[in-house]
């Protein structure tokens, strides 16, 4: 069985993180081995410069919103010219960082590598209305390690900020855009707005069509019924 590669991406809200984790109950109960890897902590370039940057800076707080206690984050809503050139300096030193992730991800042995959020994420908070972007994003999507699956999971931004109050709407609504439009661009598998349940069971129903002859049948049948 060799490994294969599955990301998750989507606006703050999306709901993210409770899929990842159904999907790893799932893998475990399959059987199926499994690595989980996030892009902010395992590839990210000078992570604690750029969390400072937007801390000291951007005077973003930096928390993680929730409905009893809203965020007022000031990072990637931030636009201006300069700080989408010096992001796009620091994507491409991203991407080739993430090469060597994927690759010893890769040869650490056999299963799926689960990543909450990939390059698409990165991308996504650039102006992807505009050509200039789109031929950037192009080329750095070029770059980056395919993978054999990438799941977008859609949100209303209305009901994505109500669960994860952090961002402004009309800003929620601009970052939407951007990934229906690398969709476009990188092929991502789209998994529409709906409760966990039925999202946990369209992020399965395609997993196991893609890796069935690879993974073994019986194993994941068994898997969705329990």
């Amino acid at each position: 069985m060799k490994s294969v590669l599955i990301t998750f991406s989507g606006i703050d809200g999306a709901g993210k993180s409770t899929q990842i984790e159904k999907l790893l109950a799932y893998l475990t109960r399959a059987g199926i081995p499994f690595q989980q890897l996030t892009f902010w902590d395992d590839v990210v370039s000078f992570r604690g410069m750029r969390t400072a940057f937007s801390r000291t800076v951007l005077q973003s707080d930096g928390a993680i919103g929730s409905p009893e206690r809203p965020a007022n984050r000031h990072d990637k809503n931030a636009q201006t010219w300069s700080l989408q050139v010096g992001r796009s300096i620091l994507h491409l030193l991203d991407v080739w960082n993430l090469r060597r992730v994927v690759r010893q991800a890769r040869a650490s042995g056999e299963g799926v590598i689960v990543f909450d959020r990939y390059m698409y994420d990165q991308l996504a908070a650039l102006p992807m209305d505009h050509w200039l972007a789109r031929a950037y994003a192009r080329l750095v999507l070029s770059i980056a390690p395919k993978p054999d699956l990438s799941y977008l999971l859609d949100a209303i931004p209305e009901v994505a900020r109500a669960r994860k109050p952090e961002y402004p709407l009309e800003f929620m609504h601009k970052y939407r855009n951007s990934y229906i439009e690398l969709r476009k661009i990188a092929g991502l598998h789209l998994i529409a707005a709906a409760d966990v349940e039925d999202v946990h069971l369209a992020i399965v129903d395609r997993f196991v069509k893609s890796f069935v002859s690879v993974l073994g049948s019986t194993q994941m049948d068994s898997a969705v019924v329990a």
